[in-house]
C-alpha cells in the first residue's frame, strides 16, 4: 500500500471513529449508557452496526473513548483559558462565556454518570475523578495569578477551581436542547463569584 493511501485510510478511520462518537455521545446522554444499544448509535451515526464493531468492541468501549475525549477536549480548553491575554479576570471570563457557548451538556452528563453509577468499572471510576482533578490546575493557575494581583477572592486556588468549574457544569446542565433556562447575563453573574470587591 502506498505512503498515501495509507494516509487517506488513516484519515477516513479517524473522520468514521469521530462521526460514531459524535452519535453515541447524543445517545448516551439522552437514553442512558444502559438504555442505549450499539443499534441505536449505528442508526444515529448512520453506518450499519458491523461498521460500529470495526472500531469499538462494545458500547461500553464507545463510553470510554467519549470520557477520554471529552476530558482530553476539556483540558484543552482550560489550557487554551490560561493562555489568553489579559488579567485573570479576562481570561476567567473568555473560560465562562465560551464554556457556556459550548453547550457542552452531554459529555457532562456522561463524566457525571461515569463518576457516580454503580454500573461503571471502579477503575474508570478513579481514571475520570483523577483526570478530572488534573484538569483543574489550569484554572486554579488563573485563579492563582488573580489572587497574587488582587483580583480574585483568597482561598485555596484547587478548591476555588473545584467550586467554580463545578458550577460551570451545573449551569451547562441547565442548558439542554429544548429546555434552555440561562439568561443571557449568567456568565457575568457567575464570575462575580470569584471577584474581589474593588
Amino acid at each position: 500500500m502506498s505512503p498515501r493511501n495509507k494516509e487517506k485510510d488513516q484519515q477516513l478511520r479517524a473522520e468514521r471513529t469521530s462521526q460514531i462518537l459524535d452519535s453515541a455521545l447524543t445517545v448516551i446522554a439522552r437514553r442512558g449508557l444502559s438504555a442505549t444499544k450499539v443499534a441505536d448509535i449505528a442508526e444515529m451515526a448512520g453506518v450499519s452496526v458491523g461498521n460500529i464493531y470495526k472500531y469499538f468492541s462494545s458500547k461500553e468501549d464507545i463510553f470510554e473513548a467519549l470520557l477520554h475525549r471529552g476530558q482530553q477536549e476539556y483540558r484543552d480548553f482550560a489550557e487554551e483559558a490560561w493562555g489568553q491575554a489579559g488579567s485573570a479576570k479576562d481570561r476567567l471570563s473568555w473560560y465562562t462565556v465560551n464554556w457556556l457557548n459550548k453547550r457542552e451538556w452531554a459529555i457532562t452528563t456522561l463524566l457525571q454518570h461515569a463518576r457516580t453509577s454503580e454500573t461503571i468499572p471502579e477503575r474508570l471510576k478513579q481514571a475520570v475523578s483523577a483526570k478530572f482533578k488534573d484538569n483543574l490546575r489550569p484554572i486554579a493557575a488563573i485563579i492563582e495569578d488573580g489572587q497574587q494581583r488582587g483580583e480574585i477572592v483568597s482561598g485555596a486556588s484547587m478548591e476555588l477551581a473545584l467550586i467554580y468549574v463545578s458550577m460551570m457544569e451545573g449551569l451547562t446542565l441547565h442548558d439542554i436542547p429544548g429546555t434552555p433556562e440561562l439568561s443571557s447575563g449568567i456568565a457575568e453573574s457567575a464570575l462575580q463569584l470569584l471577584l474581589r470587591d474593588r
